[in-house]
């Protein structure tokens, strides 16, 4: 129960504080300063996770992070389902405080959505938004697999070189979907804003939970094949 709790903190902290980052500074690649930020906080969040719940639960706070530890055989399937609930409601969670603070606070939100994800970005092409997200996704998960490896030897550094990498992908996702490359991070705001009636952004929300799901899978097939070839 505690690694589940532990994925609900987690997960609650990366959405208040990368999306709430997103809805404060903006993050139009118009605005170089906004749109760094962002992809920092987001970033910045998950290295201070891994350092604070990553002995307990690992801080995956990613179902496509999950799944892919679940495919290279380093979780149960109970784990797993425990670890995507937890992470859901953990999005639930944070989307729900961003809108006390910023709806309810009276505080602007430059996004208009919670900080959820869409597709303006790629001229609302469902595919094309499936395809860079799933690519984003196959990459972070890539890093978090070998970074985490017992033979990778990486140690004490490894969250640092997550939330990184985190924020690598963030840095050219933003303008393209906002990017999600984790289905919980945009399952919250996205509820979470269309429950409150401030946006109705559920139209794309399948795009960013199926396409990191597959890249999160890719990503654990890759890993596994090139792991065994090693000699």
């Amino acid at each position: 129960m505690k690694k589940y709790i532990a994925e609900f903190i987690g997960t609650a902290v990366l959405v208040t504080f990368g999306c709430g980052t997103a809805m404060l500074v903006g993050c139009s690649a118009d605005n170089g300063t906004g749109y760094l930020l962002t992809a920092l906080a987001f970033g910045l969040s998950i290295v201070a996770m891994a350092y604070s719940i990553g002995n307990i639960s690992g801080c995956h706070v990613n179902p496509a992070v999950s799944l892919g530890v679940l495919l290279t055989g380093g979780m149960s399937m109970k784990d797993f389902i425990g670890y995507v609930i937890a992470q859901i409601l953990g999005a639930l969670f944070g989307s729900a405080v961003l809108e006390c603070i910023f709806y309810n606070g009276g505080v602007t939100d430059t996004t208009g959505a919670l900080g959820a994800n869409g597709l303006a970005g790629v001229s609302g092409s469902a595919g094309t938004g499936f395809l860079v997200e799933l690519i984003l996704t196959f990459v972070f998960v890539m890093a978090v697999l070998g970074v985490t490896s017992s033979k990778a030897g990486h140690g004490s550094f490894g969250g640092l070189v997550i939330g990184l990498s985190l924020t690598f992908v963030h840095i050219l996702g933003i303008g393209l979907t906002g990017t999600s490359v984790n289905p919980a991070r945009s399952i919250g705001p996205a509820v979470v804003s269309a429950i409150a009636g401030n946006a109705e952004p559920m139209g794309c929300l399948w795009v960013f939970i199926l396409a990191p799901l597959a890249g999160g899978a890719l990503a654990a097939f890759v890993y596994k094949f090139l792991e065994s070839g090693k000699e």
